[in-house]
């Protein structure tokens, strides 16, 4: 394991700047900490506006005032954390190839769409080693497990895609990435962030795609489900959590009633 001071020396200062997918969420801000504050890299974050997310704006809020909080850090130069470089899901041109994989890769593992349109995204901006924060307990992770080795970099061991694995699918939607946090999990994270002194900064992330009356979690996106799930459920208001308590509630009575139908032989509508 390489040191904080270490990793900072080993680093030149003119070295290129870290292309990293920053969306003001949990797992992306602790990466950006760890280049910005223990590296000491310049870091250019990406961001891709996706029309159907309802919390773009909120999202857009949030890494505003993460730059401004960022401010107050020594280690934090002005020149290391550069203009966010936003992208638009809905300029992307359609691209049957990654299409195709991430329906066959779909088959088989849930991912989230916005694989499709990252993959793409990099494909047509010539993007290439972009950090991509895919943690432990990601929907991805397993999809991506088999596919992944470590490497031995300047400052640390990162996780890349195999090229042993050219011509996959899997290949195709991950080979423009790299990921930093592939071995830990949204606790691991917490704990070194409260170690390092970050939790007053974790805690401006954002992670709810449906908010509620401006900055209120809704508790029931998928965000909201694998916050609670992965251990950080102290983040998310009472009235979050009770509707996520409805919806887990209400999950479980339609899948106990879809049961009894089979038993009985009913034809459930």
């Amino acid at each position: 394991m390489v040191s904080t001071q270490e990793a900072a020396a080993a680093v030149p200062s003119t070295s290129p700047a870290v292309n990293l997918l920053w969306t003001g969420g949990w797992d992306s801000t602790f990466r950006l900490l760890q280049l910005l504050l223990l590296q000491h890299r310049r870091v250019q974050p990406v961001y891709l506006i996706d029309p159907g997310r309802r919390s773009t704006a909120v999202e857009i809020g949030t890494m505003q005032m993460i730059r401004e909080r960022l401010r107050r850090e020594p280690a934090a130069t002005a020149d290391l954390l550069l203009p966010t470089r936003l992208g638009k899901v809905a300029e992307l041109r359609p691209d049957a190839e990654l299409a195709q994989a991430f329906q066959t890769v779909r088959t088989t593992r849930f991912m989230g769409s916005q694989y499709d349109w990252l993959a793409r995204y990099c494909k047509q901006n010539n993007l290439d080693r972009i950090e991509l924060c895919i943690h432990r307990d990601d929907k991805a992770h397993p999809v991506l497990e088999p596919f992944v080795r470590e490497v031995a970099e300047v400052a640390e061991v990162m996780v890349t895609f195999d090229g042993r694995h050219a011509g996959t699918p899997e290949h195709a939607l991950f080979r423009y990435f790299v990921y930093p946090l592939f071995h830990l999990s949204k606790k691991d994270m917490a704990e070194q962030a409260r170690a390092q002194g970050w939790t007053e900064i974790m805690c401006m992330t954002w992670f709810c795609h449906e908010p509620r009356g401006g900055r209120r979690p809704c508790g029931v996106c998928n965000p909201c489900m694998y916050t609670i799930e992965e251990g950080l459920g102290w983040r998310l208001p009472l009235r979050s959590w009770l509707a996520y308590c409805n919806r887990r509630a209400l999950v479980a009575a339609t899948r106990q009633a879809h049961r009894v139908a089979g038993w009985l032989n009913l034809d459930w509508r």
